[in-house]
This record gives structure tokens, C-alpha cells and sequence, in this order.
């Protein structure tokens, strides 16, 4: 790690459950001595915008990163309920070939009893070590850096407000400042899970025709109860993420791509999310390279998501070298 970027100070995650919710596994929060931070809208992304709500920004996948040239730090985030079931194979795809990541943050929920971090250290032993974790139960979280260098929510549609209250109840708890008015706030903060938020006002068959004409990402995003949330100013204020062109990631029949057909018939959702914020666009410039589901593992009812988020130091920033890690 170089002087910018500290161990303690370049990571902070935390996780937190209660009986009988959904899965939520983890926020990331990225620090160091070399930002000050204010809380401002994210107009650095102002050519990605592809819609604006009050709490969310929807912002567009540029594809292509140049990993060694253009960025200070790359991270790949990875969130996973992974149904109690697991195989090195699955996780060998979760975390794919191409290694153009400085950091790699894996989040699963409900894991089964198998010793995670050394088959994902086993499958990344070439290219990134095993930096942190953080292990509650079936929550887990992993962060994983190159070489030499998320709390149950609540299950269920009808309950959008008492999942609304649990992620205002997380945000206090770990952001404010009256639980540590020395704490130095995040840089970056990344949210990740199986938050849980469905799609609303529409049933099932007419969502998975939508699905199948490959229509989801234009008729019902507008119908996902955590971007509505977040129109009406409940949560994540001021948070970004990609544009929601794969397919809702829940519920499958375990062992195919086939959504439910169990006597629920439950309606595909978006469960699976991966949001961030940046609290000073002054000083970093954040572009998402990807956002996607890994849709060829099926051992669990839901499918894994995937970000890759680049960022880099302002040139009125103080200088760090090549990269933020070595």
C-alpha cells in the first residue's frame, strides 16, 4: 500500500443482520489523507446520466477500461446469495478471467458452512491476495487486492417501508457523525446485497413477457421499488448505479434459468444491487466499466451481479503515483 492509502484508511465494511429478512451484505467505504471531502451532486458523471431520480442516479456502462493507463484504482464488486449452496466451479465464474481489478470485493449471503475465503483465494492465486474480511454467520464479506501491493432486509413486496427504515437505520449507524465525530467520512461508499426491493404494480406473467421480448430495461425499472424509494427521497440520497439492462436477477428455480414456477410464481425482481457514492466529485472522478449478472451459474435461486468501478485523483489533487495501490 503506498503513503496515500493506508490499510486501515482505505477500507472500511460493515454488515448486520436481524431474524427472518433478506440478505444485505456490506458497505464499502473507501478513505485516505489525499481527499477533502464535501457533499456535492455527481455532475462529473453528466454525460453517463441516463436518468435522474432525487435519490439515485442511473448512470450509463462505458465497457472499455484501460485498466493500466487511465485510473488510480479499479474495483470490482461482486454480491451473491448464494442459497446455502456452493462449488469451486461457480465461484471460478463468479470472479471470471479477466483480472483488471486493483481491488476485488466479494459479498455473499446465506453461505454455506465451507471455508469461502480459501477457495476464492485458491481461484485468484495468481493474480490478488486476501486483504480483509468480515464474517457474521451467513453474511460474509471478502476483499481481495492485487499481488505485491449487507444485513438481512426484510423479505417480501409489502414490506418497501419497514426496508426503507432498516437502510436509513445502517446509514446512521455507521456514517454519522455523532457515533464518531473523529471518524473521517468515506470517499467512496459502496452498498451491496440482496436488498430485497421488488418490482411493483405489475404481476407476474406480463413481467416475465417483458423479460422474454428483452424489454425489462426500458418498461420495468420504472416499476422497481428501490429506484421509486429513491424518487420519493427515503434512501440512498445522492447514490449512483448502472443502468439495469440485465435481467431481474431473483427468483430462479435452482439448476436452470428458468424464473419460479413453484405455486408463489413469484414475480422476477431486481434484488441483487450494487450502488455507490462519491462525496466529492471535485476530487475524484468515478466511470463505471461494467454492471451485469453472471447468469451462467445456477446453483442458487439468485443469480450473482457484478460492478467494475474505476476511479481517479484530480489533477489538482495531491500527486499518489502510478496507482492508488501498488
Amino acid at each position: 500500500m503506498s503513503n496515500q492509502f493506508t490499510p486501515r484508511e482505505s477500507a472500511c465494511f460493515g454488515e448486520s443482520h436481524g431474524q427472518r429478512m433478506g440478505n444485505f451484505n456490506g458497505v464499502l467505504g473507501v478513505k485516505g489523507r489525499g481527499f477533502k471531502l464535501k457533499r456535492k451532486q455527481m455532475d462529473l458523471m453528466k454525460n453517463q446520466l441516463v436518468s435522474n431520480y432525487e435519490g439515485i442516479q442511473t448512470v450509463e456502462v462505458d465497457n472499455h477500461c484501460n485498466f493500466l493507463q487511465n485510473s488510480d484504482l479499479c474495483i470490482c464488486v461482486v454480491t451473491w446469495n448464494m442459497n446455502g449452496q456452493v462449488s469451486y466451479e461457480d465461484l471460478v465464474k463468479l470472479i471470471g478471467s479477466s483480472r483488471k481489478f486493483d481491488l476485488l470485493v466479494v459479498g455473499l449471503q446465506e453461505v454455506p458452512r465451507k471455508n469461502i475465503a480459501q477457495l476464492l483465494q485458491t481461484a485468484l492465486a495468481e493474480t490478488h491476495v486476501l486483504f480483509a474480511e468480515a464474517i457474521m454467520q451467513s453474511l460474509q464479506l471478502y476483499m481481495f487486492g492485487l499481488k505485491n501491493s449487507e444485513l438481512l432486509i426484510k423479505a417480501h413486496a409489502r414490506n418497501v417501508e419497514e426496508r426503507n427504515s432498516q437502510c436509513r437505520h445502517i446509514s446512521h449507524e455507521i456514517f454519522s457523525n455523532n457515533v464518531n465525530p473523529y471518524a473521517k467520512r468515506a470517499h467512496i461508499t459502496v452498498w451491496l446485497g440482496d436488498l430485497n426491493y421488488r418490482i411493483n404494480g405489475i404481476t407476474t406473467h406480463p413481467t416475465r413477457n417483458l423479460i422474454q421480448k428483452d424489454l425489462h430495461h426500458k418498461l420495468l425499472t420504472s416499476k422497481d421499488q428501490l429506484l421509486q424509494e429513491a424518487k420519493r427521497g427515503q434512501i440512498f440520497n445522492g447514490y449512483c448505479e448502472g443502468s439495469l439492462t440485465f435481467k431481474p436477477t431473483f427468483k430462479y428455480n435452482v439448476g436452470s434459468s428458468n424464473y419460479d414456477t413453484s405455486h408463489k410464481v413469484r414475480v422476477p425482481s431486481w434484488t441483487d444491487r450494487i450502488l455507490f457514492k462519491i462525496e466529492d466529485p471535485d476530487k475524484i472522478n468515478a466511470s463505471l466499466h461494467g454492471y451485469k449478472s453472471v447468469d451462467d451459474i445456477y446453483s442458487s435461486d439468485h443469480k450473482p451481479v457484478k460492478a467494475h468501478l474505476c476511479l481517479t485523483l484530480n489533477k489538482q489533487s495531491p500527486p499518489t503515483g502510478k496507482k492508488l495501490l501498488p
